[in-house]
């Protein structure tokens, strides 16, 4: 059974940085995009960044666009989310996921695999 299982969550001071990692336990092959999101109480999942299952492709979300990047192992099913410049708005649940495709876009209905959450918290 593939699970993903997500560290490095915690805090930092704003402006400063912190890095997410995410691996795709039991999963053998390399077919998946991943990526991660965020999600604040009461509200929608919003995107943030996302690897095709190469590496070679990277989509970033609008909101952490120029802050944050997203990169992946190259024989692993691994993502690493990059994040500088932290501002106290990053304060949030962070999610991976697993896309059902090799490729895919923002929207969370793309993604069919999630982990547990980690939190983010960012003070000024």
């Amino acid at each position: 059974q593939v699970q993903l299982v997500e560290s490095g969550g915690g805090s930092a001071q704003a402006g400063g940085s912190l890095k997410l990692s995410c691996v795709a336990s039991g999963r053998t092959d390399r077919r998946y995009a991943m990526a991660w999101f965020r999600q604040r109480s009461g509200k929608e999942r919003e995107f943030v960044a996302e690897s095709g299952w190469s590496g070679a492709s990277t989509r970033i979300g609008d909101s952490v666009k120029g802050r944050f990047t997203i990169s992946r192992g190259t024989a692993t099913n691994t993502i690493t989310l990059h994040m500088e410049f932290l501002e106290p708005v990053d304060t949030v649940e962070y999610y991976c996921a697993e896309a059902y495709r090799g490729s895919a876009a923002e929207g969370s209905e793309e993604y069919g695999l999630w982990g547990q959450g980690t939190q983010v918290t960012v003070s000024s």
